[in-house]
């Protein structure tokens, strides 16, 4: 419904006028997940009329292939390296995210942001107010 919205649009944009819609450009537009959401739906549309010369529209499956991430390799070690900083915060304040002697402070980010990566990486930060009451 989207789709067929924006090709209105853009059409109506360029001047042109669209009688049919590809079908394998239908398939690729309800087969893709969208990461971009609405606005790649919009912008893949819009480059597809621009570039368009028949009343045919379509669209290049390339445009919806999505990048490789960069460096896949270095992930599980950056996850890792994250997960210790947070850790070493957390044992230095007792567990404390907020405040300005709290774990959130000592890294420099802010307290939401760290609770959500406590939260993703799994970290229990009850366990350091333990560790720091057992010396």
């Amino acid at each position: 419904m989207l789709a067929k919205y924006f090709i209105k649009r853009y059409a109506a944009k360029e001047g042109k006028r669209i009688r049919r819609i590809e079908k394998k450009t239908k398939e690729l537009l309800e087969g893709y997940h969208w990461p971009g959401n609405i606005r790649e739906l919009q912008n893949v549309i819009e480059r597809a009329m621009i570039l368009r010369d028949s009343d045919t529209f379509s669209v290049e499956a390339a445009w919806l292939q999505p990048e490789p991430e960069p460096w896949i390799g270095l992930q599980p070690s950056l996850i890792n390296k994250e997960r210790e900083l947070i850790e070493a915060a957390l044992v230095e304040t007792r567990g404390r995210v907020s405040g300005p002697d709290g774990a959130a402070s000592r890294l420099g980010v802010p307290r939401t942001t760290l609770e959500y990566k406590i939260k993703i990486l799994r970290i229990d930060k009850y366990r350091f107010r333990a560790v720091a009451n057992s010396y």
